[in-house]
Parts: structure tokens; sequence; C-alpha cells
């Protein structure tokens, strides 16, 4: 199997060729910030994006135009670029998740179950700790929570509160908490909190190499040649249904 890689440049798209032989995978091409040759896309069985938002339609496009299935990696993406990357699920495949890590996808199930088992007397709070050149936040993976829990509460964008400064009032019932934390070189951590007036319950998810990434990454490209045009998560990956 070959895959044509944008980002190669980036942690992650090291991590990623580091892994290829592994997973027996080769390049069919790739392409980074400044590099506007992506057409070895033509010769990939599949697409993996880990660039930055504003590159991430103009890779897709180029892979429509190929049929080819693609795994996006990067976050950041404005309400506008979703909505266009979206577009294209009508023509190819593509996965896209905030994190690509198994055991990621694991805490992403244990926090939905949580949340439907426990009533919101339990308030949730999200922390996320990150290495000190990670330039967006809250992290992708971080709001995938978030989305999560508001998804199973009802609850919507107006609930949510990035940080807590000044004189913010009395927490709310329904609101969830987010914060980030950047230094050093965090790979990735991410804590969900259920809290009730008279316990905690914490999920936490710790990465100490980014390999777990890249053969998620991988995995997926792999899983998603041959299947049908249309919007897919590592849940779909991985059979957590």
């Amino acid at each position: 199997m070959k895959i044509f890689l944008n980002g190669y440049k980036g942690r992650m798209g090291q991590a990623i060729i580091a892994a290829l032989d592994a997973n027996g995978i080769s390049l069919a091409g790739k392409a980074d910030a400044g590099e506007s040759d992506i057409s070895g896309i033509k010769d990939a069985d599949a697409v993996i994006d880990f660039s930055h938002h504003t590159v991430t339609l103009s890779v897709i496009e180029k892979a429509a135009s190929f049929g080819k299935p693609v795994v996006i990696g990067t976050t950041g993406h404005s309400e506008e670029e979703r909505a266009s990357i979206l577009a294209f699920t009508k023509k190819i495949p593509i996965v896209w998740a905030g994190n690509y890590s198994v055991g990621v996808n694991l805490l992403f199930y244990l926090t939905e179950k949580s949340a439907e088992i426990l009533d919101k007397s339990f308030q949730t709070e999200i922390i996320e700790m990150h290495h000190a050149l990670k330039i967006d936040s809250p992290s992708g993976t971080a709001m995938d929570l978030v989305h999560t829990i508001e998804k199973v509460r009802g609850l919507s964008r107006e609930h949510e509160r990035h940080g807590r400064l000044g004189n913010v009032g009395k927490r709310t019932q329904d609101e969830i908490g987010i914060h980030a934390v950047r230094g050093g070189s965090i790979v990735g951590e991410h804590t969900v909190m259920f809290i009730s007036p008279n316990e905690r319950i914490e999920l936490t998810h710790r990465a100490v190499d980014r390999g777990i990434f890249a053969n998620g990454a991988l995995r997926a490209a792999k899983w998603t040649v041959g299947k049908a045009a249309g919007l897919y998560s590592m849940r779909d990956v991985l059979g957590l249904k």
C-alpha cells in the first residue's frame, strides 16, 4: 500500500514516516509548507493530512479528483473550512479524528458511557496538556471530548467555558470547563472529570510517544481503502459502536 503524506516535516509527519515500514506501507509522495506539488496523490492508495488547517481543503480537492480516500489529522479548522471539507464526503471516504490513538478513542467511548450513566449532578471539566510548540488550543481531542458530552447531555457550544478569569460568578450546573496547559515536550494528556458534591471520577489518557498516533493514522488509511464515500471516525475504524 502507498500513501501520500501532506505535512511530512511536522512532528506527526515524521512519526508517520518512521512507522511506515512496520505497517507495510510506502510513500507515493509527500509535501509540506511551501511545496505546491501534490501530484503524487494520483499514485497513492490513500492520503494522510497532518499539515495546517488552511491547506487541508486543497489537498482534499486534489484527492477527490482522483477518487482517493483521505485521513485528516490536522486540527484548528474554522467552521467555514470544516463545512467546505465535509462537502467532499459525498465524493470520497474521509476519516476525520482529533486523535488517532487507540487508547484515546477508548477514552471517547468511556466518556460517552460515563455521561450517559451519571446524571447532571456530576459536573464536567476537561484538562488537556501538550508541548510548548503546539499552536492551536484547545486540542482537537479535547473538543471531541466536549462534543461527546454535549451530545449525550443535550448541551451546546454556549455551555462551554474556556478557562476562567476574574469574577466569573458561580459555576452553572450545565457548563463544561475546558482548560489547556502548554509546556516542555508533553506529547499529549487528556483528563475528563465528572465531579459531584461528594465524589469525583477522572478518566485520563497519557501519551508518551507519537508512534501511537502514527500507527493509528496508518491503520485508518488502510481501513478506508475501498470504503463508500462518507465521513468516518476512529470509532468506525476500530469498531467501537
